[in-house]
């Protein structure tokens, strides 16, 4: 490995480490500006997104995966590491951003609907998303590994104290009927990843939709869950009701997702436009959240944030578009 292509993998590894936590907390407003660039939290996000982000592409890498289905398995693992065991919020009824789900889906001492919405959120806008941002960003390093043995064993050690640093600082103790089984089921999806076979599938011939449809239907899809997520509890549906909604809506996206990608033929260029629908709707969001007076924390910046994310995306697609007619001449010749 040549001096240059450490440098590249080195900056790709800082690089995924902070935008991790930029894109799930900053972007979405959960850490306004003046929240997240705080030196406490800016080190615990950091440590904790950021390390999950980076291992997780690192065992894809490793283990010759899948790109989607192997980050998504692992990256729903994250989530619970994270909401389950760390902030422990699936458990506390009286976590801060809970609001109705406090109550509503709450059973036998976990709150489901928050479970269930903050697994995906974590498997797709926490690890996914910036893992693919970041391999567009350097696409030269995408199929390599950008760390040793040693790198991955420091990040599992972060990984493994700031949990334990949260699950000890952030108030309320689960039982362990509720930890274990949250183990275990991070364990299993570990292990499902581990095993899921290399997809070899040869894609199927046909027009394929522009990148536009997969920017509608990433934005659409987004605002269809977070509607299931907040405003279904609000208008009183049963809890079951909204739980299949949400399942519901998992199996379609996927299934559109594989349609609309023609068995596998999409490239860079569409997969960046359906995910670049998704952090639309954050992008419209924060002028909203930053104005919004029902707010008890200090929004100021949030627009600024959604700005400069709208042009990294701009600047994105010019940059695989480019790429992707590179390597169409050179094929061609």
């Amino acid at each position: 490995m040549t001096d240059g292509t450490e440098k590249k993998n080195r900056w790709a590894v800082v690089v995924l480490f902070f935008l991790a936590p930029a894109l799930a907390e900053l972007l979405t407003g959960s850490a306004p500006p003046v929240e997240f660039l705080s030196p406490a939290a800016f080190i615990i996000l950091a440590a904790l997104y950021g390390s999950g982000a980076v291992l997780i592409r690192e065992l894809r890498v490793r283990w010759k995966k899948g790109y989607w289905p192997t980050v998504l398995i692992l990256g729903a693992a994250y989530g619970i590491i994270e909401e389950g065991l760390a902030c422990k919020s699936f458990f506390n009824p009286a976590w801060q951003d809970l609001g109705i789900l406090g109550t509503y889906g709450r059973w036998a001492g976990v709150n489901w609907v928050w479970s269930l919405d903050l697994t995906v959120f974590h498997a797709v806008f926490s690890i996914a998303i910036p893992i693919f941002i970041v391999e567009l960003l350097f696409p030269e390093q995408r199929e390599s590994r950008w760390i040793g043995r040693l790198g991955m064993t420091a990040f599992w050690l972060l990984l493994l104290a700031v949990t334990i640093f949260g699950f000890l600082a952030f108030p309320y103790t689960p039982s362990f009927l509720h930890v274990l089984p949250a183990i275990g089921v991070v364990t299993a999806l570990f292990l499902f990843a581990r095993l899921l076979p290399t997809p070899r599938s040869t894609p199927r011939q046909g027009w394929l939709l522009w990148p536009i449809c997969f920017t509608l239907a990433g934005f659409g899809a987004t605002v269809f869950f977070f509607v299931a997520h907040w405003v279904l509890p609000e208008l009183g549906l049963p809890v079951w009701l909204t739980l299949t909604v949400t399942i519901l809506w998992l199996l379609v996206a996927v299934g559109v997702t594989r349609t609309m990608s023609r068995g596998g033929r999409w490239n860079d260029k569409h997969k960046l436009a359906l995910i670049t629908g998704a952090l639309l709707f954050w992008t419209l969001l924060a002028p909203l959240q930053e104005m919004d007076p029902q707010r008890l924390d200090d929004t100021t910046g949030l627009t600024i944030v959604a700005f400069f994310v709208l042009l990294l995306l701009v600047w994105l697609r010019g940059k695989v578009r480019m790429r992707i007619r590179r390597e169409t001449l050179v094929a061609l010749e």
